[in-house]
């Protein structure tokens, strides 16, 4: 599987005020520590960065989801965004290419169509939407900003069937869609 999985895109890197904070595998965040954010590979996998502006590179370990902004691919820990020279920019060209750890195949996937600090915002949407889509789910985030509560839609086995339910959900309901592998 290693060497497989190529995929290029904007980086971007975060440190404080999430420094300290519990990330989505349940670890402790230490931005000096070289790991990342990303949205559908799985915990534990190595990926190999390389900045497409200056070719340097760096090895991260996946422990976190994000980036939850359109257009970026990974969030960089800022011990690896220093690496790459992309601590200035804050943002960078990059190509990531999975080097060791859990098949990237297996697992299930959805879609984040919101994130509300309201959790009755949360619990209104997930009403409107399990008459059409199922299932639907509202999963919390503890943000520096807040406690999120995000609406997910779905269960699917690859990323690809994930994708389809994206591009329905973005063309008929009009929501801002991110496909995220769902962590047990």
């Amino acid at each position: 599987m290693p060497g497989e999985y190529v995929e290029e895109g904007v980086a971007s890197w975060y440190g404080v005020p999430f420094h300290g904070r519990r990330t989505s595998n349940g670890e402790i965040y230490d931005m000096h520590e070289m790991t990342a954010a990303h949205r559908t590979l799985p915990f534990g996998a190595m990926v190999r960065v390389t900045n497409l502006r200056n070719g340097k590179q760096t090895e991260v370990r996946i422990n976190d989801r994000g980036p939850f902004v359109a257009n970026r691919v990974i969030d960089l820990s800022e011990a690896a965004a220093q690496a790459i020279e992309m601590l200035g920019p804050g943002t960078a060209p990059v190509r990531l290419e999975v080097l060791a750890g859990p098949s990237i195949e297996t697992g299930f996937f959805g879609v984040q169509v919101g994130a509300f600090l309201a959790p009755e915002n949360a619990g209104r949407l997930k009403a409107q939407l399990e008459g059409r889509y199922a299932p639907v789910s509202v999963v919390t985030f503890d943000s520096p900003n807040g406690l999120f509560y995000r609406v997910r839609v779905g269960r699917l086995a690859s990323e690809e069937a994930a994708r389809q339910l994206a591009d329905q959900l973005q063309s008929q309901e009009q929501f801002t869609t991110f496909v995220v592998r769902l962590d047990e």
